[in-house]
């Protein structure tokens, strides 16, 4: 998908989503919404959900696509690579970033946007799988920010 016509259609979504959202004061019924919608509106969006941080560990939580992996561990893959770094990480090619978790072997690119609650701490991740490489960009990453700051209000 070009850039202008990525960028249009994550413009719908948001604007969708704040809709939606409005009403709302759940952060997981939000993310499930979040999943749901991207999912159904971005095709090459292969697994769209969310990890969480619990007790110390890296849980899955609300996703749409094929079966995710319940934790993930600690310190590895893309996931906690994010949390880590505290910043969204783009994969091109899931089989040459080190430490890569695969939950489905289709996956072949990767999006990881850090999720901050109320108090700026960050409380997981929002995780986004392709199946074809290079199907992230920095256009994914600005739309995809936008959106995850959509969960807390």
């Amino acid at each position: 998908m070009d850039t202008s016509k990525k960028h249009k259609r994550y413009e719908r979504i948001y604007l969708q989503l704040i809709e939606l959202l409005k009403k709302s004061n759940n952060p997981l019924s939000n993310m499930a919404t979040i999943a749901a919608l991207l999912s159904g509106k971005m095709d090459y969006f292969f697994w769209t959900g969310f990890y969480l941080l619990q007790d110390g560990k890296l849980q899955v939580g609300p996703y749409q696509g094929s079966l995710a992996c319940i934790d993930l561990a600690k310190d590895t893959g893309v996931c906690w690579a994010g949390i880590n770094q505290a910043k969204t990480i783009i994969v091109p090619d899931v089989h040459a970033f080190e430490g890569h978790i695969a939950c489905d072997s289709r996956s072949q690119s990767e999006i990881v946007v850090p999720m901050r609650n109320q108090s700026n701490q960050i409380v997981g991740v929002m995780d986004v799988d392709s199946s074809e490489k290079n199907s992230f960009d920095q256009t994914d990453a600005y739309w995809l920010e936008r959106i995850v700051g959509l969960i807390y209000g």
